[in-house]
């Protein structure tokens, strides 16, 4: 597959099979052992319910949605967090960057990365965060895009199938 095989864009409202295909999505990456805040077995009507309140929050513009969709439909997504305290109105948090298995090293994620920067850019962000599991795929990926590691927290979270695993932060100052 190259790179046209999938396009990118936001989402400034989710329609119920958008919600569909990003449940599957999310089903399958912590099928495959994603750590993304979700425990295995992931349940559809679980996954349905947390896409839908991702759906609340862009449609009040509280989050920024990115998605990639292949002939099949959604294929990935990476969201930002563009609500913050009143203090922080130049931040905004990166969080649930997926890429279905289907979709994997094809530079989707580096692409979702790179669109979600503009994005934020878009939105008046100068500062982005995020957090993921240490030694992942993941961790790689931001280290390649010039994403700054700030550390390491031990025992951070639960493994899909069980098991503590770190994470690591970090942040990635986009200038202004």
């Amino acid at each position: 597959m190259s790179m046209n095989a999938w396009s990118l864009r936001r989402l400034h409202a989710v329609d119920a099979t958008q919600i569909g295909e990003l449940a599957e999505v999310l089903i399958d990456c912590v099928d495959g052992g994603a750590g993304v805040s979700f425990m295995h077995p992931l349940s559809r009507d679980r996954a349905v319910a947390f896409w839908c309140r991702v759906a609340r929050g862009v449609a009040a513009g509280e989050r920024a949605l990115l998605v990639a969709e292949d002939a099949q439909g959604i294929c990935g997504t990476v969201q930002l967090t563009l609500e913050q305290p009143e203090n922080q109105p130049h931040r905004a948090d990166l969080s649930k960057m997926l890429v279905h298995r289907r979709a994997r090293r094809q530079g989707l994620g580096a692409a979702l990365m790179r669109t979600a920067e503009a994005a934020a850019r878009e939105c008046g962000k100068t500062l982005l965060v995020l957090d993921t599991v240490t030694g992942g795929d993941a961790e790689r990926l931001y280290q390649r895009l010039g994403w700054v590691r700030v550390g390491a927290i031990p025992g951070y979270s639960l493994m899909p199938r069980g098991g503590l695993c770190d994470a690591t932060i970090f942040y990635r100052d986009l200038g202004g």
